[in-house]
Parts: structure tokens; sequence; C-alpha cells
């Protein structure tokens, strides 16, 4: 067995335990940045089928030469206005809406012979200057906005947790995200989506609510960075 497959093994045996019985779906999103598409195969052989990138100018070679494989690739990263074309002709979900320029540059760009692009609006959970995401007063009026754009379908939310190992500040920031997706629903927004927990948190995000957890570290291990320049981006696995 390879150890991509080993490390899912446990990452699954882990998501079971901490989901304590409840029988909720949950999407495992293997975050493969930076990795070669080589280990993209040898994970897609051990079970995941759903795969998240950072980097736009990294992901678009895996993409293609992944192109036989049923996968579903997530754009987890903040995007520029003028890579969303990009995004919205690749990718099958993006993550990371925080403003409605993003929003409307991915619809206008998604071709119509695609399904809609799914997405999540990012919140600013942790209130961290670094982070990109609205804050939860901002969450139903960008809804709204997202919601009246004919090639996106609004699935929920996403968020980030402050990188700590107090577990109790994870899960009180994490019941943020619950809390407006929740009044998201309240409001008559057909969401189903919460996507919150990576390797240093997911459980916490799990005993939260969280159906979409997104995991690179703990998959793929310690990440090598890409050689040349890089958009600043924000890490979200």
């Amino acid at each position: 067995m390879s150890p991509i497959a080993a490390n899912l093994q446990v990452v699954k045996r882990r998501i079971s335990e901490a989901l304590q019985g409840d029988r909720r779906a949950i999407t495992l999103v293997a975050v493969s940045k930076t990795r070669p598409a080589g280990d993209v195969r040898v994970a897609f052989d051990a079970g995941c089928r759903d795969f998240g990138e950072n980097y736009v100018q990294d992901a678009l070679p895996k993409i293609a030469a992944l192109a036989g494989l049923p996968l579903a690739w997530h754009f987890i990263g903040s995007l520029q206005t003028n890579k969303a074309k990009d995004v919205a002709e690749h990718f099958d979900w993006f993550h990371a809406v925080d403003r409605a320029k993003i929003a409307q540059a991915l619809s206008r760009h998604r071709p119509a012979s695609q399904a809609p692009l799914q997405v999540c609006i990012q919140v600013n959970i942790s209130r961290e200057a670094t982070k990109s995401g609205v804050t939860g007063e901002e969450v139903v009026p960008l809804a709204r906005e997202v919601a009246s754009l004919p090639r996106l379908a609004l699935r929920g939310l996403m968020g980030m947790a402050s990188p700590t190992d107090d577990v109790a500040k994870q899960r009180r920031e994490f019941a943020q995200l619950r809390g407006a997706f929740e009044n998201l629903r309240a409001e008559g927004f057909d969401v189903d989506t919460l996507s919150m927990g990576m390797t240093q948190d997911f459980e916490a995000a799990l005993a939260e609510g969280s159906t979409m957890v997104r995991i690179g570290t703990a998959i793929f291990g310690k990440r090598d960075p890409l050689p040349g320049p890089l958009p600043r981006e924000r890490e979200q696995a």
C-alpha cells in the first residue's frame, strides 16, 4: 500500500470516529496543491474523487493530464478576477466567494455547456486580517447577489478557524459558521454545504456540523514549494 493510500485510511477512520455515529454524508476534498498529477492518481485509486487546488497555474496541467478520470476539482484559494475565466472553465467548485465582483466574473465566464459552478461564500470566522472572507453580517446580502447569477449554484459557506491547537477555540469559530449557515437556511436559501475543517482541525469542524473537509498534509505529507513566484494566496488545507 502506498503512503498516500495508508494516510487516506487513517484520515477516513478519524472522520468516522469524529462523527460518533452521526450518519451525515461527508465530502473529503484531498488538497493536492503543489503535488504532481501522479499523486492525484494514487489518491484516486485509493478512493478519492474530490481534489482541491489553490494555484491556477499549478492546477491546470494536472486537470488536463487527468481529464480521463471522473474527478471533481475544487478551487479553494483566493482569486484575482483576471484568473476567474480559468477557474470558471476548468473547476467544478469554488469555495472562496468573498465579493460580488468575483462571483460576477465567474458567472460571466462559466461556459453554458457546463453545469453551473458550485460555489461557497467564504466567511472570516477567525477575524484575522490576513484571511479573506466576509463578516457574518455580510453573508445574506452577498448570498442574494450570488443566487441571482445565472451560471453559479450557491451551495453554502466556507471558513477557516484560527491556527491554534485550542480545540475549544476552534469549535467556537466553527460554531459561528454553522450559525451563519443556519441563518441562510432560515432566510430561504437552499444551501447544503459547510466547507470547514483542515488537517489540524477537521475533527473540531465535524463536531460543529461540517459536511465537507479539506485535507492536504494528512494525506499527501508535507508540501514542497513550487518553483518561481506565485500569487499571494491563503493556506486553506
